[in-house]
C-alpha cells in the first residue's frame, strides 16, 4: 500500500508519531487501561512497550503485593521511582505505570520532565468492573472496590491532571484509546 493509499486518519498518527521525541508515560488509576492501551499505543509509536509495575517486580525478585505486606508503600514507592527513572533513561516507547507512581512527587516531576505524561482516566464502574479480574491488587484487598476507588480518584485526580494529556478510556476497542491519545499528543506538541 503507498501513502496514497492510506487513510488520512493513519497517515496523520504516523506524523505525530515521527515528531514524538520521548517515551509516552501513561498514569492513572488502577483498571483504566495503562497496560493494555499501552500495548497498542507502542503499535502506534513504533516503539517498544514496558509495564513499570513488572519492571519492579522483575528487579525485586518479588511481587507488588509481597513488597506492600513486607516492607510497606514507602518502600515500594522509593523502588518504583527509581525503576522509572532507569525506563526513562532507555527510552521506552510507551511506559505504563502503577496507579500511585504519579502521586510521589519525585516521580511525577520525574515523568514531566522526561516524557510526555498521558492521563488514562474511566468511570468508577468502569475501573470496578475491569479491576474485579484480578485479585493482585494491594489497595483492593480489604473493603468495597467501588468505595476505595472512588475514595482514590479523588485523592488522586489532582495529581493526574498535572500531565498535560488527559483521556477517557471507557468500554469499546483498547486501540480506539491508543489512537484518541495519539490524537491527543498531536494536538499537544
Amino acid at each position: 500500500m503507498q501513502d496514497g493509499d492510506t487513510p488520512p486518519d493513519q497517515l496523520d498518527i504516523k506524523a505525530i508519531a515521527r515528531r514524538i521525541d520521548r517515551p509516552v508515560v501513561l498514569v492513572g488509576l488502577m483498571g483504566v487501561g495503562k497496560s493494555t492501551v499501552g500495548k497498542r499505543l507502542a503499535q502506534l509509536v513504533a516503539g517498544d512497550f514496558v509495564d513499570a509495575d513488572e519492571a519492579i517486580e522483575e528487579a525485586a525478585q518479588m511481587s507488588i503485593s509481597e513488597i506492600f505486606a513486607e516492607f510497606g508503600e514507602a518502600y515500594f514507592r522509593d523502588g518504583e521511582r527509581r525503576v522509572i527513572m532507569r525506563l526513562l533513561e532507555e527510552q521506552h516507547g510507551v511506559i505504563a505505570t502503577g496507579g500511585g507512581a504519579f502521586i510521589n512527587d519525585k516521580t511525577r516531576a520525574l515523568i514531566l520532565e522526561k516524557a510526555i505524561a498521558v492521563w488514562i482516566d474511566a468511570s468508577t464502574d468502569t475501573l470496578v468492573e475491569r479491576t474485579s479480574r484480578r485479585s493482585t491488587r494491594p489497595l483492593l484487598k480489604e473493603g468495597d472496590p467501588a468505595q476505595t476507588l472512588d475514595r482514590l480518584r479523588r485523592e488522586r485526580e489532582g495529581f493526574y491532571s498535572q500531565a498535560p494529556i488527559h483521556v477517557r478510556s471507557e468500554h469499546g476497542p483498547h486501540m480506539q484509546t491508543a489512537t484518541a491519545i495519539m490524537e491527543a499528543i498531536g494536538r499537544w506538541m
